[in-house]
């Protein structure tokens, strides 16, 4: 539990960071690009990240698994066959990417359906198999529990870049619009170069490696549950925005897109615990201690709900003053931002639950995420036709989208949740009353914040927002065995405390 508690608190203080380094990119690429050419680039994202999840092969979660399957880490022989474990899954994700981007470039309308920036938007493709090498070697790291990688890569490097690419682009002759996908091709990169850096200086190069066809077509094939359960979970957070391109405008895409970019904020609070959740279970399944799981699983989905629900609320209390950072034309997109970030606390159980499903019951893990996301997609047909229908402008549109996320993300939590307490014959829940004794008072200091100034509203209203409910939830809902999270020393660690 010390290890959970001390690699979620890594990757959360990464989420601050990533906070703080990913605004500026929202805030400039609306302010000096637009609505219509950020969510041109929005539909183009959404391809390539799906696209890369295939692509890493599973390996984000299964490498974790082949790597605890070998000897001691302390064997050098097993150190040696551990750093070929890794080159054989980055290999067959190189194959896989170089498949996967000749297709695109052939048929560019899958990740363009509505048109392109500039000519430089093409290059986006490229950073298919950048971004899936970068989730192994990440894998890779996490696996020797080595959090602060991820942090380096993905909240610091990566966002950081970005933004400071697409300010700097913009000024440079030529390029114009495809600034937007120059940063975001740039920062993929950077993101890669800062992870293999960190590998090559803990695993070393490797040893006596080289291609194994027959192996690498076995490993990919029994990769096939995991890579489906990475893309559908994924696409749930995705399959929205997809859709509102194929059915509504640019505009109304970008206004979404805004709303969704704020609600990844929270959503990056549970990847906070991923990467060594999956190592730390791994190892558990090794030795068939199931009930050390289920209270691991516990204690997560608890910290995570409890996070991302106080995040959730000092964003959607002023959700109109948070969406007019991107310009007026964005607030349309309030409710929209709203019905996300509740789908993102309901959606807790579901992340933590199939994080071990994903190990112990891989097919029944797949067929739910398939049913779900094929519920997600008729349902936000469904409510985009009956937008359409009424005669609703697209904000209502974009709404539909999201309340059919938020019910997709609620069943599969409940059915997850419920598979998983049946297999480790324990109680699986991360749901505590406390949780409501501190949203009441948090949504009346909310409340008062919104009859403030706009600018008073974010720089004011958030902290006290954040501090209400921070305050009450340590008293009434964290307990000591809950604390550890916040406790940079444990005994449990093995740490002496200051």
């Amino acid at each position: 539990m010390a290890t959970l508690a001390k690699g979620g608190r890594t990757n959360t203080l990464g989420f601050i960071v990533r906070l703080l380094g990913g605004l500026p990119f929202l805030f400039v690429g609306y302010r000096l690009y637009g609505v219509e050419e950020m969510g041109r680039f929005a539909i183009a994202f959404v391809v390539v990240e799906i696209l890369a999840l295939v692509c890493a092969l599973g390996e984000k979660r299964g490498l974790a698994q082949r790597l605890a399957e070998g000897a001691e880490d302390d064997e050098p022989e097993a150190a040696r066959r551990k750093v070929n474990l890794v080159f054989d899954g980055m290999l067959a994700s190189l194959a896989v990417s170089l498949v996967v981007c000749a297709v695109l470039l052939v048929f560019p309308v899958i990740i363009f359906p509505n048109g392109v920036n500039s000519s430089w938007d093409m290059w986006m493709i490229a950073a298919i198999p950048a971004f899936a090498l970068t989730e192994i070697l990440l894998a890779a790291q996490a696996y020797r529990y080595d959090i602060a990688t991820t942090v380096r890569a993905r909240a610091l490097v990566e966002p950081w870049t970005k933004s400071i690419l697409v300010t700097a682009l913009f000024f440079v002759p030529g390029v114009g619009e495809g600034g937007i996908a120059l940063a975001f091709l740039g920062a993929i990169y950077a993101a890669l170069l800062t992870a293999a850096w960190s590998f090559f200086r803990t695993y070393g190069r490797p040893a006596g490696w080289r291609p194994r066809p027959r192996y690498l077509g076995k490993m990919s094939l029994r990769a096939l549950p995991l890579v489906g359960a990475d893309v559908i979970e994924r696409g749930t957070r995705l399959l929205d925005v997809w859709l509102l391109g194929q059915s509504t405008s640019a505009d109304t895409v970008g206004i979404y897109w805004f709303a969704k970019e704020v609600v990844s904020l929270p959503q990056k609070l549970k990847s906070s615990f991923e990467p060594i959740l999956s190592p730390v279970i791994t190892k558990n399944l090794k030795i068939g201690n199931m009930t050390a799981i289920a209270s691991q699983v516990r204690q997560v989905g608890f910290w995570i709900i409890a996070l991302q629900a106080g995040i959730a609320l000092a964003l959607a209390i002023p959700g109109e003053a948070v969406m007019g950072l991107g310009g007026p034309a964005i607030v349309g997109g309030t409710g929209a931002l709203a019905l996300l970030l509740t789908a993102e606390v309901i959606a807790s159980m579901a992340v933590v639950s199939e994080s071990v499903l994903v190990y112990i019951a891989r097919k029944r893990n797949l067929a739910i995420s398939v049913g779900i996301i094929t519920l997600q997609g008729a349902l936000t047909l469904a409510l985009i036709a009956l937008a359409d229908h009424l005669g609703m402008d697209e904000g209502f549109k974009a709404a539909g989208a999201a309340l059919a996320m938020l019910i997709a993300l609620g069943t599969s939590s409940l059915v997850k949740a419920l598979l998983l307490k049946r297999l480790l014959k324990a109680p699986v829940s991360n749901w505590r009353w406390a949780l409501v004794w501190a949203t009441a008072p948090t949504v009346v200091v909310g409340f008062v914040a919104t009859l403030l100034p706009e600018w008073a509203e974010l720089a004011f209203g958030i902290p006290a927002i954040l501090a209400t409910y921070g305050y009450v939830i340590w008293k009434r809902g964290f307990g000591p065995e809950d604390r550890v999270l916040f406790r940079k020393n444990s005994p449990e660690s093995g740490d002496t405390a200051p």
